[in-house]
Parts: C-alpha cells; sequence; structure tokens
C-alpha cells in the first residue's frame, strides 16, 4: 500500500514496454532513414500485418517492435538498400487494452494511445466513482503468465498528487478500485445508545469503536463486556464464529488489544450488579 516505495520496482521503473508483442489493431509507426517513403504509420490488420509501400504486406503480429525494426532491415537491405535504419514503435496498444474495473464511473477496456499514467487511466474510466475505497491495484500481467500487483493509496494518487504513486500503464494491465461496502454491527446492553451501527469497509472496525459510535458506556457498564461473532464475510474477509469475553478496562489502557469486529457481530455490555 506504500506508494512511496514504487519507485524501485520493476512495475514502477519501465519507460516503455520493450516486451510488448504487436497484435491486431495496434497502430504502428515506422521509420526509415534511408527510405522516406517508408516513414508511415499503420494499423495491424486482423490477421496481423501492416501494408507498407514498396514492399506490400509484412507480417507484424506477435512480434516485438526492435523485432519487427529487425525484419524490415533485413528485407530492405536484401532487397533496396545497402544500409537500413529503421525504428519501430507502437502509439496505440489495442490488441491488449487496459482494463479498469470497480469504483469507477465507466469501468471496461480502453483500448489507450501512448504510454499512460495511473492518473490518466482513472480518468479516462471517467475518474473515481463516490463509493471507491482507499486503494487502488494495479496489475500486471506479463506473457509468460507471471503478474505483479502494487497498491497505491488513493488519496497520495488523487488528492496529494504525488507524482511516485502515478505509475507508467502498459498494455494489458488490470487496474482495480474495490467499491467500499457498509458493515453493519450491533452495540447492545448498558451504552449510550443501543442498537445496529454502520461502517465503512475501509473503516477500522474494532471493539472501542463501537462503544465510541454508540455513545460510549454508562454508568451501570460492566467492565467485562461479551463480543459474539457471528462468522459472516466483513471487511477483512471471513470471519470466525463463536463468542469471547474481553475486559473493557484493560483494552481502554492499552494492557490487551483492541477486538477487530466484522459484519454481523453483535456486542453485549451487561449492567454490573457492584
Amino acid at each position: 500500500m506504500l506508494a512511496l516505495a514504487l519507485v524501485a520496482s520493476p512495475l514502477a521503473a519501465q519507460g516503455r514496454n520493450p516486451g510488448y508483442r504487436i497484435g491486431p489493431k495496434d497502430l504502428v509507426a515506422i521509420q526509415v532513414f534511408e527510405v522516406p517513403e517508408l516513414n508511415v504509420e499503420r494499423r495491424v490488420t486482423e490477421d496481423g500485418k501492416i501494408n507498407l509501400p514498396l514492399i506490400g504486406d509484412l507480417p507484424a503480429s506477435g512480434l516485438t517492435e526492435n523485432e519487427l525494426a529487425e525484419r524490415l532491415k533485413v528485407l530492405l537491405e536484401s532487397k533496396y538498400v545497402q544500409r537500413a535504419s529503421t525504428s519501430i514503435e507502437v502509439r496505440e496498444f489495442r490488441s491488449k487494452p487496459i482494463a479498469v474495473i470497480g469504483a469507477v464511473r465507466q469501468p471496461g477496456n480502453l483500448a489507450f494511445s501512448g504510454r499512460w499514467t495511473l492518473i490518466e487511466a482513472v480518468t479516462a474510466a471517467g475518474g473515481l466513482a463516490e463509493n471507491h475505497g482507499n486503494v487502488i491495484y494495479v496489475m500486471r500481467r506479463a506473457e509468460n503468465g507471471l503478474t505483479d500487483q502494487v497498491a497505491i493509496d488513493a488519496d497520495d494518487l488523487m488528492v496529494r498528487a504525488d507524482p511516485r504513486a502515478n505509475l507508467p500503464i502498459f498494455a494489458n494491465d488490470l487496474i482495480n478500485v474495490p467499491a467500499t461496502v457498509e458493515v453493519t454491527v450491533y452495540c447492545l446492553g448498558e451504552v449510550g445508545k443501543p442498537g445496529a451501527l454502520v461502517f465503512k469497509s475501509t473503516d477500522r472496525i474494532t471493539l472501542l469503536a463501537a462503544i465510541a459510535r454508540a455513545g460510549g458506556l454508562t454508568d451501570r457498564a460492566a467492565s467485562r463486556i461479551l463480543i459474539k461473532h457471528t462468522g459472516k464475510p466483513g471487511a477483512s474477509g471471513a470471519g470466525r464464529a463463536g463468542e469471547q469475553t474481553v475486559e473493557y478496562k484493560r483494552i481502554l489502557s492499552g494492557k490487551a488489544p483492541d477486538v477487530e469486529l466484522r459484519e454481523g457481530d453483535v456486542v453485549v455490555v451487561k449492567e454490573s450488579f457492584f
């Protein structure tokens, strides 16, 4: 979740994607210093070829920029010129679009042009939705099936505009913006406002937080508090069913850890008889 460490990450350090393999619908820019007629842009056809002046159809699908440049160089030097200086650059990545899912206004695939950053991709997806969470996940999917995932603090990116959080985005990347959901727990008995308490899944939902939200303990409250765990999935995944009794004063003084609550948990504060 710490975006500040990403500068050293392989995912963030790439300036371009030299391993990207060209596919149908990609837009490719060709430059040949010795043959100006070949300084053109061409869209890769559905069958994976580009049509060039003098040459005609040239297979491109499945090749990297460097591999296609070398193939073109060999072809030119064998038929047209003694020496060819060739350069290939993918301008639009449409065969492997990036995907933006989750709490954005227009989720889906984006056929992007050039090299984007994370904030440009999120903006192209309509921006963050109102129910977005605190974290944005970027998953880089490599040709060999391996993935590299990084979690970015949404406020670092959108509020504080930290440039280190604004990762470069490449073809076939997946951006996931998890949405917040409501988590309901119940605080009953000797509290100021007993009843259901609704938290956001991004909140830290603990016993002390629930008691504070319920108006605190009454003067008649016992120090020992019963917590009934329902085992329902909540903000932190599947819970654990069962009951536990804790000492409120020990938790309040920091001598015992605060107890995490999940969806459906019930806090029962009984009346003290002393």
